[in-house]
């Protein structure tokens, strides 16, 4: 048996690490088949634990109830803590295979001040990101962390803020550029700020000048393979998650994220060729008050758009330019009460004769207080091969998937 399950292990290193390992991914169509071929077993993470919100849409209509939480995940149980590695193998959607510090010891911060960006005291979370070798990141209490400069990451690490209240607030916030394999659960990110003309540390061996940063809460730049889960983001000088230059691999799910502007821009700009490869999941969100646009706004690639919960907007919810696919399914949208911003979608930078043959889509989405979506391009499903990530639940059933979005309030002893 036991050589059977090493011949397993060996076989599936073998399979995966072309995409583990490669940034970014060169063929959206090997992703999408290998997706497919395992989205069945990956269900969502459904948290059993009391909201930490007011639900702020009408309830769904009666349905079946939700499906059960995947075996292997650590959700629902009073020892997630003993087991917290195992959240690795619950990834789902085109960012489901990234590790993070999964195969790493575990890295406790024990120190939320002492922010040196050039020489990070151990014990700071800048002292445990930048090592090379893989972590799974803990906090030891609850904490607010003011970085003085961005956070650069290193690969194949995992921020895990379950089992304390962890904010990374009032500064510069999370980068995540030209690296791989980044997990990023159960933390509060808010009120992040520009940085930059000053020296950062990247790694053990490297420091070096940053420029200007935009003051995004999490910076994807050339990064692959990448799930921020569980986070509630709100009110940063920028976007709240933006991916660009190449980055791809990417899952956002069971975020909770709340006022602010521009909320995320996925594709550098309309002129930027790579971002073509550029595959995204975006599932079971909850795009709460205080939202202006950009839930998301695309460039170029494939976006799945999946469960999420829109309950506001000022502008609109979903848009983008240079002929992104996306796909948008099992949502439910609803409409602020602004005569003229009832549209989920907007096609911009281009005139109707370009737009109406990008492939956007709407199907099984619940459309409510005069909500509507404007379809372009394609109707047949081959359209949407590339932006197909998971098997999408009835939009009826988006109430209780997304009720538990946003840091989870996980504390030893008790269910997570």
């Amino acid at each position: 048996m036991q050589t059977k399950k090493l011949f397993i292990s060996i076989l599936s290193f073998l399979l995966y690490a072309p995409l583990i390992f490669s940034s970014p991914v060169p063929d959206p169509e090997a992703i999408v088949e290998e997706v497919h071929n395992t989205e069945e077993a990956r269900l969502p993470l459904l948290h059993h634990r009391q909201p930490n919100r007011r639900l702020l849409a009408p309830p769904p209509p009666p349905g079946p109830p939700p499906p059960p939480a995947s075996p292997t995940a650590p959700s629902g149980s009073a020892h997630w803590e003993s087991h917290r590695h195992r959240l690795a193998d619950c990834a789902i959607g085109f960012g489901k295979n990234a590790i993070g510090g999964r195969d790493g010891r575990i890295y406790v911060v024990t120190d939320s001040g002492n922010d040196d960006p050039v020489t990070p005291k151990p014990g700071t979370l800048r002292h445990a990101v930048v090592q090379d070798e893989p972590l799974w990141i803990i906090f030891q209490r609850d904490m607010t962390i003011r970085l003085k400069e961005e956070l650069i990451m290193n690969s194949f690490k995992t921020i895990d803020g379950r089992g304390a209240s962890v904010h990374i607030a009032g500064g510069p916030c999370v980068t995540i550029q030209y690296v791989t394999n980044i997990i990023i659960h159960g933390v509060h990110i808010h009120d992040c700020k520009r940085g930059g003309n000053a020296m950062v540390r990247s790694s053990p061996r490297h420091y070096g000048w940053r420029t200007v940063s935009d003051g995004d809460g999490v910076s994807i730049f050339g990064g692959s393979h990448v799930w921020v889960d569980h986070c509630s983001l709100s009110n940063c000088e920028d976007g709240l998650i933006d991916a660009i230059m190449g980055s791809t691999a990417i899952t956002l799910s069971n975020n909770y994220m709340t006022h602010h502007d521009k909320v995320m821009l996925l594709g550098h700009s309309d002129t930027y060729a790579r971002d073509k490869n550029m595959q995204i999941t975006i599932a079971f969100n909850h795009f709460g008050e205080g939202l202006v646009q950009r839930m998301p706004r695309c460039r170029h690639g494939y976006f799945h758009v999946v469960n999420n919960d829109y309950t506001h907007w000022e502008m609109y919810a979903i848009g983008g330019s240079a002929n992104p696919t996306i796909n948008s399914q099992g949502n439910r949208f609803v409409a602020p009460n602004i005569r003229f911003s009832k549209e989920v979608t907007k096609h911009e930078d281009a005139p109707e004769s370009e737009w109406k043959r990008w492939n956007w889509r709407s199907s099984g989405d619940l459309l409510l207080n005069g909500a509507f979506f404007t379809p372009s391009g394609g109707a047949q499903s081959s359209s949407y091969a590339k932006a197909s990530s998971l098997g999408a639940k009835p939009s009826s059933l988006v109430g209780p998937l997304t009720v538990g979005s946003g840091a989870l309030n996980c504390r030893k002893g008790s269910r997570c």
